[in-house]
């Protein structure tokens, strides 16, 4: 499961040595809530980020006291109503010529008094190296933002969302995807999750070994579905032909060896997988709840797979420790190519 050579530590003792003296820095739009700002002020304490929490000082002062800390110097706090006016004027001017004539300068003002987007503008616009948000806002007001100004990378159509799964104090590493965003991707978007989701194990010291599954394995059964998922696995096989990818794998041929041995002999990824792309978002969700409550695994997500930049969606039921550990998972991101 994991990485061969890798002693086996903390899940999230790993974030941190590989984040260490990088140099990341992180925008908090939601400096009004008394979790992010915790979360922060132990980021910089712990000397991992540099976080930028966005709101007026006095209200972050105050939500600061009100965890039981004063801020700390290496913290900057950052007010959209108060930024330079020249700065202000170079960030409208970015976000009219990213939006390239849907939305105008007057708008692009409007909607960059919305702390999301005046985060996200930070990110775009290299200030800051990713962004956290979500504790006090929906997902929509995270994910659209960026789907609008940072957007996909090169070859990469949509956004995904993947959970990390653990069990066994992290010992047990898989990695779960689309489980959170695309409703139902076609053969396309399907490869490029699956590669995408290959990038995101590697974070976690998994040795990415992927299953494109489906209700078939190797033409088992027939169906429009079944040639979705055969075609993406085509498809994502082409994209990164170094990668161990394979499909269509029922989840038992995917997992157990004897039933991999039965069903797709001589397989490199059968009975061995440990990221497990679904045909849909349906089955993602359901997949990873049921391992969550049946299996008793820890399911960290959604991470956000794609943009050209780290954005993390948060819970808006999270805790501190949550958004702690969120964030040192966008920090890690952000070395990433």
């Amino acid at each position: 499961m994991l990485n061969k050579g890798v002693t086996v530590m903390d899940l999230f003792e790993s974030l941190k040595a590989k984040i260490s003296g990088k140099n990341i820095s992180l925008v908090f739009p939601e400096g009004s809530d008394v979790r992010v700002v915790e979360a922060a002020i132990r980021l910089a304490q712990d000397d991992l980020v540099k976080p930028v929490v966005l709101g007026a000082q006095d209200v972050v002062s105050a939500t600061a006291k009100e965890a039981g800390f004063e801020l700390p110097a290496n913290l900057e706090v950052l007010d959209p109503k108060t930024y330079p006016q020249a700065d202000f004027d170079e960030m409208v001017a970015a976000f009219v010529e990213r939006r390239k004539g849907k939305n105008t300068e007057e708008q692009a003002r409007q909607m960059l008094q919305d702390e999301n987007y005046f985060g996200t503008m930070l990110v775009y616009m290299k200030k800051v190296d990713g962004l956290v948000s979500g504790a006090i806002h929906p997902t929509g007001d995270t994910v659209r933002p960026a789907l609008q100004l940072v957007k996909t990378k090169p070859g990469v159509s949509r956004t995904s969302g993947a959970f990390l799964m653990t069990r066994n104090n992290d010992t047990e590493r898989y990695l779960f995807a689309d489980c959170a965003i695309n409703i139902n991707p076609d053969a396309q978007a399907l490869a490029e999750i699956a590669v995408e989701s290959a990038k995101t194990a590697r974070l976690f010291d998994i040795d990415p070994k992927v299953a494109m599954l489906s209700f078939s394995t190797k033409g088992s059964a027939k169906s429009d579905e079944v040639t979705k998922v055969q075609e993406a696995t085509k498809i994502a096989q082409e994209l990164a032909p170094d990668e161990a990818i394979e499909g269509e794998l029922q989840f038992d041929a995917s997992f157990v060896a004897e039933v991999a041995a039965q069903k797709a002999p001589g397989s490199k990824v059968a009975g061995q997988a440990n990221v497990f792309v679904f045909p849909e978002l349906q089955s993602g969700n359901i997949g990873y709840k049921m391992a969550q409550r049946f299996g008793n695994f820890k399911a960290v997500g959604p991470i956000l797979q794609g943009l050209n930049a780290p954005i993390s969606d948060l819970s808006r039921g999270c805790s501190a420790q949550e958004v702690y550990d969120v964030s040192l998972i966008t920090a890690a991101q952000a070395l990433q190519d």
